[in-house]
């Protein structure tokens, strides 16, 4: 097996190199939620929860979990100094409203057209979320997420999804343990390679063809 490529955590910290000073994100379940904890001392993130935090930090020691402070996963959280706690119809309205500046959500599968499938795998058990909501209100969409299924190896890049859509048409950008894709009208654009990574192996584990940034 190749040792190439990035850790769940080394796609939390590439996501948040991407983040600008004075963004607003919503993170969501898996990889997205390790995002808090690696954005530098030199930049001010404000990171949302939709279970109504606002101002979420990185996840706490063992010794310093809080029980009434979760994320929207049911994971212990911190708040930092200025955090502000409301309930879901305030959380939500923010959503709804475009005051986020990008939401960082796990995928079950992302087609090359941007769209996104990440709530119900036929036969599992549905879980909507706010998945709906923040895909349509954030002005910017990005997926972080391993680039193929765990347990059977398949794409979870592909041409088309196979699975209820979350949103059409909705997906900015894709980070994955591979690489990372930029999604235009033109389609798929890988635009950087994760360390130890060559294109022939991406394109051997992605579902759907895919263009090269220009240099």
């Amino acid at each position: 097996m190749s040792t190439a490529g990035r850790s769940r955590a080394e796609i939390a910290a590439r996501v948040a190199a991407d983040l600008a000073d004075g963004d607003y994100v919503n993170v969501g379940l898996g990889i997205p939620l390790l995002v808090p904890e690696h954005v530098g001392s030199g930049k001010q993130v404000v990171f949302h929860s939709e279970n109504g935090l606002l101002g979420m930090g990185a996840a706490p020691a063992p010794a310093d979990r809080d029980p009434d402070l979760t994320e929207a996963g049911k994971g212990y959280t911190t708040l930092l100094p200025g955090a502000a706690v409301c309930d879901s119809a305030m959380s939500f309205a923010l959503i709804r409203s475009g005051r986020l500046s990008v939401t960082v959500l796990g995928a079950l599968q992302v087609s090359a057209a941007g769209d996104l499938a990440n709530w119900h795998v036929p036969g599992g058990r549905p879980g909507v979320g706010g998945a709906m909501d923040l895909v349509h209100g954030a002005r910017r969409v990005w997926i972080a997420m391993e680039h193929t299924d765990r347990r059977s190896g398949a794409p979870k890049i592909v041409e088309k999804c196979e699975y209820p859509l979350t949103g059409r048409g909705v997906v900015h950008r894709v980070y994955t343990d591979l690489a990372v894709f930029d999604i235009g009208p033109g389609g798929l654009v890988l635009s950087e390679l994760a360390p130890g990574v060559g294109v022939d192996y991406v394109r051997e584990r992605t579902g759907a063809p895919f263009a090269l940034a220009r240099a």
